[in-house]
């Protein structure tokens, strides 16, 4: 079940509910000829609909309201039919008795629908691009390096990727990419995890896991063209590989191939092909040097997963035409991107491995050494710095950037929090100190917009100073190679 394509947050078997609630409470204030037909009609299309629901969809929690709000109603609605039936004379409470509980059936019907704005099922916006969106998931272990979370000396680390590229056109009605997993039970798995991770309980974004992105699996791989420029992606400190979908959709549908990663022991659930489910080992110390120590173990292990990752990409290309992908994927026009750790990780991982061209960290705190420092062009995207905000971090970010070689951008998006660098917009409570104020599909538009300015520049080539159309995204400043720091005009 998913939101329906008008931008409203129920489905139509839930709006058909919900009309019948209300119907119901209605019904108390019709003339008593009409009132029969209306409590029989109501009655009956709301039973018709839950019934729907559990069988098929299901009932999410932001009924339930709907469904007390009836509840309260029917047997007012019912008794004076009843009474008739049985040869007593009809009994109407007076208007004054029957408004207070008229009006808190309401109340307990409406919250429904707000309930179902706040916690949607989210809609993925169509990506913009020429090129239909393909995905698939692979796994893969590095032998050469030992699992570090863990004491069995045989482990060997093990990552799970997931890769969107430029695909042919599925027909009309094919079903899109499950979000979150590569099956729905994935897909709960993972959602009750990240909900755990920040102390929500599982049922508030139970909508989540019934959501579908835009990207088909396994579609057919575009053969338009020449080779795909590549951009790997870290999530942020819990996140997962699929956090980032929207933003993933968008560059795939410009000819770029996205691999996002799962960090198993850092990122929420990771469910490996063998079925395990392998959560996160990853807890602050409550201490600040302590977790700046942890945190910048953690992010070389990131950048190291990031550097495998490309290794393999770089093999799965040259292979022997068995892979779809073979001789399709350009490794040397290579991004590395992240959001939050995964930045951090991100620019730890340009400065080791030199393969990666480019470099966007988005809002990441910069954990770790700034040096040897970065060679290679970088974009910072940053929420809008406010007094909430960690003292340390520009200041942070500033010192990394400014200690690059190459012409490096800090963009400041006004209006984003956070978590707008992500697809947390999509279905969490539009609060502004969560999730920023450029709204639910803006906020995904708006990071990628900015991210295709600065790859198109850097991989492609494309004329004219990035400056120009990054500008155009927020506050941006220009860190030169002879060490000077310029700010460009605002949109």
């Amino acid at each position: 079940m998913t939101e329906m394509h008008l931008g409203l947050p129920m489905s139509p078997l839930e709006i058909l509910a919900l009309l019948a609630a209300a119907s119901l409470v209605v019904a108390r204030w019709l003339p008593p000829a009409a009132r029969p037909h209306a409590v029989l009609a109501a009655g009956t299309v709301l039973l018709l609909s839950v019934l729907t629901l559990g069988l098929t969809a299901g009932i999410r929690w932001q009924l339930l309201p709907v469904l007390a709000g009836a509840a309260l109603a029917l047997p007012f609605a019912l008794a004076p039919l009843l009474r008739r039936r049985t040869g007593r004379a009809p009994w109407r409470a007076r208007w004054w008795l029957a408004l207070p509980g008229s009006l808190a059936c309401v109340g307990l019907i409406a919250t429904g629908p707000v309930a179902a704005w706040a916690f949607p099922v989210p809609v993925f916006p169509e990506p913009s691009g020429e090129f239909a969106v393909g995905t698939r998931v692979v796994q893969w272990t590095d032998p050469g390096r030992p699992e570090s979370f863990t004491a069995d000396p045989d482990d060997r680390r093990t990552v799970v990727v997931q890769l969107w590229y430029p695909a042919q056109p599925s027909p009309a009605g094919v079903e899109r990419a499950q979000y979150l997993g590569r099956t729905e039970q994935e897909a709960r798995t993972v959602s009750a995890a990240l909900a755990h991770g920040v102390g929500l309980p599982g049922f508030l974004v139970d909508g989540v896991p019934r959501a579908r992105s835009r990207a088909v699996f396994d579609a057919p791989v575009d053969g338009r063209g020449g080779r795909f420029p590549v951009v790997l992606f870290s999530p942020g400190s819990g996140g997962v590989r699929t956090q980032n979908t929207a933003w993933a959709e968008e560059l795939a549908s410009h000819g770029y191939l996205v691999a996002a990663l799962d960090h198993p022991y850092d990122s929420a659930a990771v469910v490996l092909a063998d079925g395990r489910t392998v959560t996160t080992a990853t807890a602050s110390s409550g201490d600040r040097d302590g977790d700046e120590e942890l945190a910048a173990g953690w992010t070389a292990i990131r950048a190291a997963d990031l550097s495998f990752v490309l290794t393999r990409l770089d093999g799965l290309d040259r292979g022997k035409g068995a892979d779809p992908l073979t001789g399709r994927l350009d490794t040397g026009r290579a991004a590395v991107t992240g959001h939050s750790m995964g930045g951090a990780a991100a620019l730890q991982a340009a400065r080791q491995d030199h393969r990666f061209r480019a470099v966007v960290d988005l809002d990441g705190y910069p954990h770790g050494p700034v040096s040897p420092a970065l060679d290679r062009p970088a974009l910072a995207l940053t929420q809008d710095i406010t007094s909430a905000t960690d003292p340390r971090y520009l200041p942070r970010l500033t010192e990394a950037l400014g200690a690059d070689t190459a012409t490096s951008y800090r963009l400041t998006v006004p209006g984003a929090a956070h978590l707008t660098f992500m697809d947390g917009p999509l279905y969490l409570p539009p609060v502004p100190p969560v999730v920023g104020t450029l709204g639910r599909t803006g906020s995904p538009r708006t990071v990628a917009g900015a991210t295709l300015a600065f790859l198109d520049a850097v991989l492609r080539d494309a004329p004219g100073d990035p400056a120009g159309a990054l500008s155009a995204y927020g506050e941006l400043s220009t860190h030169r190679p002879d060490g000077t720091w310029v700010a460009a005009a605002t949109r």
